[in-house]
């Protein structure tokens, strides 16, 4: 003879699981109270078991206005009780959020980011003079510290400052006697930022 299991799949879907069966069974049982004044003594002994559940719920604003419009949303709608605060809108819950629009700006080399290309493009626009030469040598010392933290090898100067002239189209040069950092010494301060530094000895 075969036994007949209770499983979950086989039991009614709960609207909200975080609260668990017990819960949708305590407020399918709030429907079935006749008496009002009962049913409102009821709710709000759920809402305060609600609470216990989920004591995570008091970090967030208002929490008790959440804890009644989860009471409504396991309810679907369909408990009258005097709330202490406006029932939800049903229809206003299942309204699905506005798409957010993304602007895709294609960035011939990825590993820089878009902030220098922005960069360079304020460069670009700058009058010829010190600033305009600070802002240049700057953006490329960020270009190889860029470069070396996705690419991880060695960069030579002279590659990063024909990447700069590419990206800015031709409008930005620099003269081969500007050194930017030493490629070792921008691996070892990347190695040491991830790494936190060494760990105290404990004594």
């Amino acid at each position: 003879m075969i036994e007949d299991y209770d499983y979950n799949t086989s039991r009614e879907k709960l609207i909200e699981p975080e609260y668990g069966r017990n819960i949708q069974k305590m407020v399918n049982y709030l429907k079935t109270i006749e008496d009002r004044e009962e049913r409102n003594r009821a709710a709000r002994t759920v809402v305060a078991v609600m609470g216990n559940l989920n004591p995570h719920l008091r970090d967030v604003g208002d929490f008790k206005h959440k804890l009644w419009d989860h009471l409504a949303i396991i309810a679907n709608f369909e408990l009258d009780i005097d709330s202490p605060y406006d029932w939800p809108e049903k229809a206003a819950l299942e309204e699905k959020p506005n798409k957010v629009p993304y602007n895709q700006h294609p960035i011939r080399y990825k590993h820089y980011g878009r902030s220098i290309v922005m960069m360079i493009d304020k460069a670009v626009e700058m009058e010829p003079g010190e600033e305009k030469e600070d802002l240049v040598r700057m953006i490329a010392n960020h270009m190889k510290k860029s470069y070396l933290t996705w690419n991880r090898e060695a960069v030579s100067d002279e590659e990063i400052f024909m990447d700069l002239k590419t990206l800015s189209g031709g409008k930005l040069e620099i003269s081969g006697d500007l050194k930017l950092p030493e490629t070792r010494e921008i691996l070892a301060k990347n190695r040491k930022k991830k790494g936190g530094g060494k760990k105290k000895q404990q004594p």
